[in-house]
Parts: structure tokens; sequence; C-alpha cells
């Protein structure tokens, strides 16, 4: 018999996943748990963890929908990083992944109602990790069919640059200037070649 009703995060806040309900959503609970979980059930040729995909979705995005694109996969903090296949089996499961990330998005004033361009960059990424993290899946991916990954190889970032990465960027974007800019439309730059300085490398 389950007698915790609760998941403990890094900084010691209480996630309570039946309800759902998180005593304190923190950032870096959530920079710390994307960056200590690797995509793919972990079935990659390196270590890459969601915290790094979520900085690659954010750098696809318009300015005014990157912070939305950074925390579009915030809620596998809590919840993990469930496979595909099995989430599909599982409405349930989807339907308190909902309900985290509308938690998380009014905690920190994101909407997530335009997802069309993040959903867009999230399958660029995807075609992307596929290609360079899985190379031995060369089985075809219908709904990647139309999608062209990015020219360049992803460089997988340890945990530890992942979360500073992570924070950094949710950091900047939540900074006065840049919040005018993202809400005029203006083009930032996204921060992703700072986040990236060595991007010509295949983990082979």
């Amino acid at each position: 018999m389950i007698t915790t009703p609760y998941v403990s995060t890094f900084s010691g806040n209480r996630f309570y996943p039946l309800e759902p309900r998180i005593d304190r959503v923190a950032i870096e609970d959530i920079a710390h748990g994307l960056a200590y979980q690797c995509r793919f059930n972990g079935q990659t040729c390196e270590f890459y963890s969601v915290a790094q995909h979520s900085l690659v979705v954010a750098s696809l995005v318009p300015p005014e929908l990157r912070l939305a694109a950074l925390l579009h996969d915030a809620a596998e903090a809590y919840l993990g990083d469930m496979v595909k296949p099995l989430k599909v089996l599982l409405p349930e499961f989807a339907a308190i992944e909902d309900k985290v990330t509308l938690i998380i998005g009014r905690a920190f004033g994101v909407d997530f109602s335009d997802y069309g361009p993040i959903k867009k960059a999230d399958l660029i990424a995807l075609a992307t990790e596929k290609r360079d993290l899985m190379p031995h899946s060369v089985e075809r991916w219908a709904y990647l069919d139309l999608v062209r990954a990015l020219p360049a190889p992803i460089v997988p970032m340890s945990p530890r640059d992942a979360k500073m990465a992570f924070l950094d960027e949710f950091a900047r974007l939540l900074d006065p200037a840049n919040a005018v800019a993202r809400k005029a439309g203006s083009t930032l730059s996204s921060g992703f070649d700072s986040v990236f300085p060595d991007i010509h490398k295949n983990c082979g």
C-alpha cells in the first residue's frame, strides 16, 4: 500500500500526482528534473536530456513563444518522460500531464494555447535527435516524413551544463526588457549559440 501520496522534488517541495498539486512550483526543480532525465527512455548513443531538448525547441520559435517553448515539457520534471506508445495507452496519465502543465503555466504566467509553432519546432528537434542520437533506429517514423532536421548535429550536454543553460535561458526570457520585446514581436537572439558553443560534433 502506498502511504506517501507525494513525490519529493530536488529543492524539497512536494508534488501530489493524484490531485494533482505542487506545493511550490520552483524553476530549479523543473530545470534539475529535466536536465537529469534522458530523452527516449535512455535509448540514445549519448546521454541527452529533456532540458537540452527544451532549449533546442525554444531556439526555433518566435521570441514571444520562447518561454512557453522552453517549458513545453516542464511537466516531465514531475511526471517523467513517458515514451509515446505508452502515453497513448494511458489517457489518464496524459490528462494529469495536461493539468500539471496548466499549473506550471499559471505559476509563471505562460500561455500554452498557441501551440502550433511549438509543436512544429518540437518535431524539428525530434527529427534531428533521431538522426544524431539514435543511429540504429533506421525505421521510418511517419510523422516525421515532412519534417526537415536541423543541418548541424546535436552536441549532448552534461546534466549540470544543461541545467545551468536552462536556468540561464529562463532568467533571460523573464528579463523585463525582453518581456517588452516579446510583446512587440521583435527578433531577439535565442541564446542558442551561447548554449551550444561547439555545435559541429556528432556522437557517431
